[in-house]
């Protein structure tokens, strides 16, 4: 961390964190970034699409010390770990002591122009900040960080482009994505830090409109399916296979047909079709 971030008063010497506010019921920005959110969340259980065991969260608060606020990417990744009883208040949000490494991977969702995703707004500014979400991320060691402006309200910081990841590197970030960044369907970057890779997918998610989102995938850039995805394609398999055994059927029975029809032409001629 750099010193600006941990200072001699910032060393963890307690682990009292009465202090802090884990819970402060603020809603998340609408409807698409919540869906989002979860796009990004509840594949990775439901497919297994990584080793266990892994924690992935959305809108939760992320604690790299004990004095000043968390930061709280819109979804995050964590190998390695796994969350622990829920009832003990230090469990409740991801506290870095306790798992003892950052996340590998933060995914921020921009849904408006004050965020701070990549730079500082003059409304930030204004208050007095003087770090943007990227340079917090890479000065606590985020391996991976990651940007997705589907509705274009930061194009000048994103110049232009939808999707932009970074990764972390001895002199800070260096981008993972070329430097016109994704914005089409199907384009994607690979994660070697994740294992997974991320992709622009336009489709219909728990609604009927198309819209373009962001989803983890594979090398090959076909994404990890959702759990009722992942139900579909198990029912259409089923489905072919129910046909295929149908086809075979009918293909053994119209031999059985054919064999019968040649048996009974043999006999008509004097033959008996069951002799060696």
């Amino acid at each position: 961390m750099s010193q600006d971030l941990l200072n001699d008063e910032d060393i963890i010497t307690e682990l009292d964190i009465s202090h802090l506010t884990i819970e402060d019921d603020t809603p998340v920005d609408n409807f698409q970034s919540e869906e989002q959110q979860r796009l990004l969340v509840e594949p990775l259980y439901s497919s297994r699409a990584l080793s266990a065991p892994f924690l992935a969260a959305a809108n939760v608060g992320l604690f790299y010390k004990l004095k000043g606020d968390p930061i709280v990417p819109d979804a995050m990744l964590s190998l390695g770990v796994q969350r622990a009883d829920f009832s003990e208040r230090r469990n409740r949000s991801y506290f870095v002591w306790e798992f003892g490494k950052v996340p590998e991977a933060c995914i921020e969702i921009v849904s408006n122009q004050e965020g701070d995703e990549v730079t500082l707004s003059q409304k930030s500014r204004q208050k007095g900040k003087t770090t943007a979400k990227k340079d917090i991320y890479a000065q606590i060691g985020v391996r991976c960080y990651v940007v997705f402006d589907p509705l274009q309200q930061i194009q000048a910081d994103m110049n232009g482009a939808l999707l932009r990841v970074w990764a972390i590197a001895q002199s800070g970030y260096v981008e993972l994505t070329p430097p016109e960044g994704l914005s089409q369907p199907g384009q994607f970057v690979w994660l070697e830090a994740v294992g997974l890779g991320l992709s622009l997918w336009e489709g219909q998610f728990e609604d009927e409109v198309m819209r373009l989102w962001l989803r983890w995938c594979d090398r090959s850039g076909q994404v990890i399916p959702t759990g009722a995805e992942g139900l579909e394609i198990e029912r259409q398999r089923a489905e072919i296979e129910r046909h295929q055994a149908e086809a075979e059927r009918q293909r053994a029975e119209t031999e059985h047909q054919r064999a019968e029809r040649l048996a009974e032409r043999l006999r008509a001629l004097g033959i008996d079709p069951d002799e060696g």
